[in-house]
């Protein structure tokens, strides 16, 4: 089923089992909480496509992945460092911001 709000974003929820597919041009990142419907989807893409399964996500359009037992963290620290290098501020001193934050 397509999402609403993300015309990139697929699931299929059957019983208590979910799976999610977000494509990003010729990229494919699937998750979900059953193993089994992982594996089953992957078979069928492999049949109807050429992919390639590169294992377990660790950056996905420019926000690095990591895999821990309490879940999975994210940070865009690359992405960050990118654009500071970019505009040649990689070695720029960090101040304080404030910031209101209305409730």
């Amino acid at each position: 089923m397509q999402c609403k709000s993300d015309d990139s974003l697929f699931t299929k929820l059957a019983n208590s089992k979910v799976l999610f597919i977000l494509v990003y041009v010729d990229d494919l990142l699937i998750t979900g909480n059953d193993v089994d419907s992982i594996v089953a989807i992957k078979k069928v893409l492999h049949n109807a496509l050429s992919i390639k399964d590169i294992g377990l996500a660790c950056y996905f359009l420019g926000i690095e992945l990591a895999q821990f037992s309490r879940g999975i963290f994210h940070n865009q620290k690359k992405y960050i460092l990118d654009i500071l290098k970019d505009v040649e501020m990689i070695g720029a001193k960090p101040v304080l911001f404030p910031l209101i934050l209305l409730i």
